[in-house]
């Protein structure tokens, strides 16, 4: 049987709002003999092996579900040269090109006319499932899918030009969504891969089975990885490209970070490999956007490198609820006037993603002050996600 820590190696907790399986779930991951180090954001919620929110360093291994399903999710925002006043006078516009450039849900994709981008032409051979999976992935070049993910126009307050642009107040584009089906399929195999290769395993450690790096199957599943990385990263640049070029708007400013993903990087001496499942790279300098829900802001921040966060920081406002009590609980009738209220145009999207469903991103912020400093503020105005009845990909 593999040999599991009787207690974890270090970790550190963010924000007090946080559920008791999850607080459980990051102390697992911390027992596993490849554990490092731990870290545990003010976003945090119950997810498959490490929760959602946690953050965890290993030695020579990589752990399929610490990376997640969705690999190489992200945030893009974009800074668009239109006036501000297009977010009233010429809203329809807008979500128009919305609709038009992007594809939401499980099976949405561009199959009759597929986006073109360079990342369809890397080697796609590096992993029987990239390898089986490369026209799904290329149909669906360019879509959001579905779950927590958005595209959204809003406003940009910039107090200082600190983010790179002048103190104003600018139209943004703001989109959230990750690798598709492809990506989930790489998860759940080299995950299965990993629990067979570790059958003593516990079984309340299942998903947290690694893959040693030097092994052939580790190697094959960081080369899926990175892939699905590139995939993501090219899913982001086509919904912003074509949606610009919808508007015949030029681009000011771009940001973009990612999580469900593993880094090599050094940490306090020592060559570690570090999973952000659910959490933002957060080191020195470093820029990312941290978004709240369809009606609240989301924010620029500027990493502050805290060693014991190993430099990360939230990735949103995080869960407060599944989405089975999201149904039970809110109802649109509910829902509707605080989005109109706040001036929010919903065009579409499910009950288990409303405001309520959230933590306070405010709160959630202010728990992660010396892991991050913001540099601006998004508003959103106009926001699209998957419809209703279409099953979580985030």
């Amino acid at each position: 049987m593999t040999t599991i820590r009787p207690e974890p190696v270090f970790w550190r907790q963010w924000g007090s709002d946080i559920e008791a399986e999850s607080i459980a779930q990051l102390e697992r991951a911390c027992r596993l003999p490849v554990a490092v180090q731990g870290a545990l954001m003010p976003d945090a919620h119950v997810g498959y092996g490490l929760p959602i929110g946690g953050v965890l360093a290993t030695e020579g291994a990589v752990i399929p579900y610490a990376v997640g399903v969705d690999i190489a999710c992200r945030m893009k925002l974009s800074v668009l040269d239109l006036p501000l006043d297009w977010l009233e006078r010429h809203a329809q516009d807008l979500a128009r090109a919305i609709e038009a450039e992007t594809r939401f849900g499980i099976g949405a994709n561009f199959e009759k006319r597929r986006r073109e981008h360079p990342v369809m032409d890397e080697d796609w051979d590096v992993s029987p499932i990239t390898r089986s999976h490369r026209d799904k992935a290329w149909a669906q070049l360019g879509t959001s899918g579905s779950g927590n993910h958005f595209v959204e126009f809003g406003r940009l307050t910039i107090a200082d030009g600190a983010a790179g642009l002048p103190p104003g107040v600018y139209l943004a584009l703001l989109s959230h969504s990750g690798s598709r089906g492809t990506g989930a399929a790489v998860c759940e195999h080299y995950s299965r891969v990993a629990e067979k290769r570790l059958p003593g395993l516990p079984r309340e450690f299942a998903k947290l089975a690694w893959l040693d790096l030097a092994s052939a199957e580790g190697q094959e599943y960081w080369a899926a990885m990175e892939l699905m990385g590139h995939y993501a990263s090219a899913n982001h640049a086509l919904i912003h490209r074509h949606i610009s070029r919808h508007l015949q708007a030029g681009v000011l400013l771009s940001i973009e970070n990612h999580h469900n993903f593993a880094w090599r990087e050094r940490h306090h001496g020592r060559d570690v490999i570090v999973h952000r499942k659910g959490a933002t790279p957060a080191g020195p300098g470093a820029l990312g956007v941290i978004p709240g829900s369809m009606a609240a802001p989301g924010f620029i921040v500027r990493g502050l490198g805290h060693p014991d966060s190993l430099h990360s920081a939230a990735h949103g406002a995080g869960r407060l609820m599944s989405r089975k009590r999201a149904h039970e609980t809110f109802t649109w009738k509910q829902v509707n006037p605080l989005l109109q209220e706040r001036g929010i145009t919903l065009l579409s999207a499910g009950i288990d993603e409303v405001p309520g469903v959230y933590k306070n991103i405010e709160r959630v912020m202010a728990a992660q002050a010396e892991l991050v400093e913001v540099l601006a503020r998004f508003d959103p105005q106009i926001v699209k996600m998957a419809g209703a009845g279409e099953r979580p990909e985030d």
